[in-house]
């Protein structure tokens, strides 16, 4: 059989953006008061203007994190867990509602598409009282899978 056989593809800007919009499951890491990370996975999308989002709450360890230090990670995940993913490196901003409500819209769109009662939701945010960090990209690494090195291959 066959051995499958790492691969690492460097990727523009606008071709991450292409990978990443059908891929929500994401591991988004932070930095803790004493410098270790924090992992958390969350559900993210890629906004209209290509930045990263993800809705939270502000008690969230990943929110307080966020806004202590800007500086996050985040790696995109298949959801085929042996799929291609990759990793992103950023800076977060922290909105805090009423000022995360049109965000949390976007982040709906992005991620699902259009809602069926947008007032519903915002109400449903408002209530919740929701966050939303928003990642600038500040570099990637390439497209990777995983699987045993080049110099293996059969």
């Amino acid at each position: 059989m066959a051995r499958s056989i790492a691969t690492e593809t460097a990727v523009g800007r606008t071709e991450l953006l292409d990978f990443i919009r059908p891929r929500n499951h994401w591991v988004l890491g932070t930095t803790r008061r004493d410098g270790r990370v924090q992992l958390s996975p969350v559900t993210g999308g890629v906004a209209p203007g290509g930045s990263l989002v993800v809705a939270t709450y502000p008690e969230r360890d990943k929110t307080h994190n966020a806004r202590r230090n800007p500086d996050v990670t985040v790696c995109v995940l298949s959801d085929d867990f042996g799929g291609p993913w990759v990793q992103v490196d950023g800076s977060a901003l922290v909105s805090d509602m009423p000022e995360a409500e049109d965000g949390l819209v976007e982040y709906f769109r992005c991620i699902a598409g259009e809602h069926p009662d947008w007032v519903e939701y915002r109400e449903a945010m408002r209530t919740q009282d929701k966050s939303l960090i928003t990642i600038t990209i500040d570099r990637w690494g390439p497209i990777a899978t995983g699987g045993f090195p080049p110099r293996l291959a059969d």
